[in-house]
């Protein structure tokens, strides 16, 4: 695999970067911080990115969310000193492919790589129970819960933004320059929206929005 070292601390990346080409890994770059790391993804298409959490300016879950959407074929595996339950599940629902801790063993790491490889998720241990467990949590609630769930839900606060913006008229152009986003990542997001939504097209998620009271006076239409 071809990996992206991601992480503010230069001699932690450099030691990880030893050990990894050590075993035969090819490590294509590093980065320290999010925004660098974007721009390194989109130059070098790595395999799989290791990223630190707390960095300064663009972090790691930021970086998270802005790499899949512009590449969502890239793994992204969180290794972090934290073991907090907020920072697990938010990287889970950023698109990462692990939650590794920087203290595990280099022998657990190396393992964890070797599932990767395979399509296997990368969690240290006991993480994994704590994402079933938030899941079985979550599915109670919603089995006990009796009013009805509006399927906007299932959108992410971003793509029920951009779900709105485009059903008052705007064209992608204008919501990438509204929200400083391109337009590439636009279209990803108005394909998730599509998908969750279990619509087929553009056309039937404004028509879904107007329904829903989302759409305001539409100024023009794009297909």
């Amino acid at each position: 695999m071809k990996i992206l070292l991601v992480d503010d601390h230069t001699l932690f990346r450099e030691s990880l970067q030893n050990l990894l080409s050590l075993h035969g890994y090819q490590v294509v770059g590093t980065a320290g911080d999010g925004l660098e790391a974007l721009k390194k993804a989109r130059r070098l298409h790595p395999d799989l990115i290791l990223m630190d959490i707390e960095m300064p300016g663009c972090d790691g879950l930021a970086a998270t969310r802005l790499i899949k959407a512009e590449m969502p074929d890239i793994k992204i595996v969180m290794l972090t000193v934290a073991q907090q339950d907020e920072s697990l599940f938010e990287s889970v629902k950023s698109g990462a492919s692990g939650y590794l801790l920087k203290s595990s063993r280099a022998s657990q790491l190396l393992w964890h790589l070797g599932q990767i490889a395979e399509g296997q998720i990368a969690l240290s241990a006991g993480l994994a129970d704590k994402i079933l467990e938030e899941f079985s949590r979550m599915g109670r609630e919603l089995e006990s819960n009796s009013e009805p769930v509006e399927e906007t839900a299932a959108l992410t606060a971003r793509q029920r933004e951009i779900l709105t913006l485009i059903a008052q008229g705007m064209t992608y152009e204008e919501v990438g320059k509204t929200l400083y986003l391109s337009e590439r990542t636009i279209r990803y997001h108005m394909g998730e929206v599509i998908q969750r939504l279990h619509l087929e097209n553009r056309s039937q998620v404004i028509a879904y929005a107007a329904r829903m009271g989302l759409s305001g006076n539409q100024k023009k239409s794009q297909d």
